[in-house]
């Protein structure tokens, strides 16, 4: 069965290599279109890494049966969906082929010499490589505009961030595709400029070597610098741990060799990694839970050095083109599980980051002291880190909100960063009508940062936060172009209020959760404006059991209750821009908001709240029923206050603190006070 994508047909997809990445791509490709009847074929020449790979597929995924992550019968297809084999000739036909072989030129080109003579002209073929150029690469090929790097992360079946690294000759619709391709089963992709190493692995390694040479001087034992870079760089584990669970200290040491010559004389194999790799076993790290003892000299000496080992590492990528801010923020937070770098230069200040980086060069005179670092600390202003993206099409403007670690959730930069550009939307004479939505397939918005909600200390607090969240949605609803949400997946919270401030919303097909105010599960109400939108938009008898329960509505549901305009197949994006043109022409209608009072029903519906704070509850059918009574503009002000007055209760910091420490699984204990 063909999977019609963005203009394009997959029948089948290839993976070359069963060692230790191939099989968790198959795994990843398996669990995201199995059930498209896609077939995946992981081919390796020798039959016991076959064996090996399907028996470490089928591991993980019974280990996810009991998890609760996946149903038997979910399994059964993922794993009949795959298949292992030692000839060649069985990708004839498949439309994209990742190899994943060993980090070898040769090997890499004889694979893809062979693959040329089995796969069709449009096959896309795709190197999983952490450091070669695709130029290198793929040099051998006689069709070198469908090829390119696509690298992923340890564990590629969970690590949702690839690099995709175009060469010189890779036509720029193969590149569009892969990158929309891979956003559309779940990851996050990034465009990577070609140079050895490419945006993430010079920075990973980077940070190892600078903990190496602080165990060669004789700071700290392994087990110590280990554990003082993990606390101080907020790593998932210390960059010596990470090496024994990636089995990455023979890369790691070619890629520090070969980033001498092509990045910056700084990059070397210390003498330490040569001596680990000859007697050939793991660092000694610390146990897990085990505590490692040094003092705060030491700790000092070390974070501060490894930290600036990490900005200067990270600004120097900047400086060489490649990247760019967004970008690393994002992978570099998600693919190697640490601070995320801008943020934290932002936080201790970019001219302490700046001293940091040139201890650094003062500790190791060829560490370089990137030029775009010194430049923003003279500006003495923080880095500007985008979350919110811009696209012009024609005359519709797409805009998009990407944070995949908090599945786009709205926190004061994103909210910012949306005011700013619908700003410039409103003023900007060639754009009729813009579109609004998020990354990826899970999250159009999940809601407003926890984290946010939680710093709230008292009323006015409160009430400031609503009202400057509704300032921004307020923007939006009177821009006086059509804005178009088009929901890629579930709107929570300020996400449905995000929504709903738009001109009409549009859904992908066949969403089982599409949207909900979740608000009183944590203890309070909404307050970005959802108490009054949702009655004028679906009616108050609709609105009332939404709000009040918490529950989230399909998009079957939010379709029949007229909360969006279109379930859609295909491209979310694309049909949110027809749809814009249709309203910017008068092709369709769209009705207005009721701005003025409702009129509001002698008796509603009964609602059972079940474990919700009655305290809370109250608030909440104050804030709809005065608010309906009112015009929108009042009503939006009357909210805001009366979120404010949830600042008083215990339930709120009992939702709060629920949430927080077990998440959305476990519901609160409130005192109803």
């Amino acid at each position: 069965m063909a999977w019609e994508i963005f203009g394009r047909n997959i029948r089948k997809i290839g993976v070359v290599g069963s060692g230790n990445i191939g099989p968790d791509i198959a795994l990843y490709f398996s669990k995201v279109i199995h059930e498209l009847g896609v077939p995946v074929v992981v081919v390796d020449i020798a039959e016991k890494a076959l064996k090996s790979g399907e028996a470490r597929v089928k591991g993980k995924l019974s280990r996810g049966v009991k998890t609760g992550a996946f149903r038997k019968e979910e399994v059964d297809s993922m794993v009949a969906n795959i298949s292992w084999t030692a000839d060649y000739s069985q990708l004839s036909g498949a439309d994209l082929v990742v190899e994943a072989a060993t980090e070898d030129r040769m090997i890499k080109s004889k694979v893809f010499t062979q693959l040329e003579k089995i796969c069709p002209e449009t096959t896309i073929f795709a190197s999983n490589s952490s450091h070669l150029e695709p130029e290198i690469i793929f040099a051998d090929l006689k069709n070198r505009k469908r090829c390119l790097v696509i690298h992923y992360f340890f564990p590629a079946e969970r690590s949702i961030i690839v690099e995709i690294v175009p060469g010189k000759d890779t036509e720029s619709g193969i590149t569009d595709f892969v990158m929309k391709f891979y956003e559309q089963i779940g990851k996050a992709p990034i465009k990577v400029k070609s140079r050895y190493g490419y945006a993430i692995d010079p920075i990973f390694e980077g940070i190892f070597l600078a903990a190496a040479l602080l165990v060669e001087k004789g700071i700290g034992t392994v087990k110590q610098v280990d554990a003082i870079a993990q606390k101080a760089l907020g790593l998932g584990v210390g960059p010596f741990t990470a090496m024994n669970l990636t089995g990455g200290n023979p890369i790691t040491q070619h890629g520090l060799t070969q980033m001498h010559e092509k990045i910056n004389p700084w990059f070397h194999c210390p003498g330490i990694l040569d001596r680990q790799i000859s007697i050939g076993r793991p660092w000694e790290t610390p146990m897990m839970g085990e505590a490692v003892g040094y003092n705060e000299n030491d700790f000092e000496m070390v974070s501060n050095l490894i930290k600036g080992a990490f900005f200067g590492l990270v600004c120097e990528i900047l400086d060489s083109g490649i990247s760019n801010i967004a970008d690393l923020e994002m992978a570099v937070e998600n693919a190697l599980v640490m601070n995320p770098p801008f943020q934290t230069m932002n936080k201790i200040g970019v001219d302490k980051s700046l001293e940091l980086v040139k201890a650094c060069a003062k500790e190791w005179p060829e560490f370089p002291v990137p030029k775009v670092l010194g430049e923003q600390a003279r500006s003495g202003k923080p880095w500007n880190i985008p979350f919110v993206f811009r696209e012009d099409k024609d005359d519709v403007a797409v805009v998009t909100i990407r944070r995949p670690r908090s599945l786009n959730a709205l926190n004061s930069s994103v909210m910012i960063q949306l005011a700013e550009i619908f700003t410039d939307i409103k003023k900007d004479k060639k754009i009729k009508g813009a579109v609004l939505t998020g990354f990826g397939v899970k999250a159009f918005v999940s809601g407003a940062d926890i984290n946010v909600l939680a710093r709230i200390k008292t009323p006015r607090d409160a009430e400031t936060v609503a009202l400057e969240g509704q300032e921004v949605l307020n923007l939006i609803e009177n821009l006086g172009k059509p804005v178009i949400c088009a929901l890629n997946g579930l709107a929570f919270g300020g996400g449905n209020e995000l929504a709903m401030a738009c001109t009409a919303r549009i859904a992908k097909k066949g969403l089982a959760v599409l949207v909900g105010q979740p608000e009183p599960k944590l203890g309070v109400i909404p307050g970005f404006g959802g108490s009054q939108r949702l009655p004028r938009i679906v009616g108050l008898e609709k609105a009332w059991p939404i709000l009040r329960t918490g529950n989230p509505i399909s998009s079957s549901e939010a379709i029949k209750i007229g909360l969006i305009s279109e379930e859609v197949d295909g491209d979310i994006k694309e049909a949110g821009i027809a749809f814009a043109q249709k309203v910017i022409s008068g092709k369709v209608k769209v009705l207005p908001i009721e701005r003025k009072p409702m009129k509001v029903p002698e008796s509603l519906p009964e609602v059972d709240i079940g474990h919700l704070s009655r305290k809370t509850d109250e608030f909440l059918k104050k804030a709809i029923l005065e608010g309906a009574r009112m015009t929108l503009e009042e009503g939006l002000k009357h909210e805001a206050k009366t979120f404010g007055e949830c600042a008083r209760t215990k339930d709120m910091r009992i939702g709060m603190e629920n949430f927080l420490k077990y998440g959305p699984k476990k519901n609160a204990q409130f005192s109803h006070a």
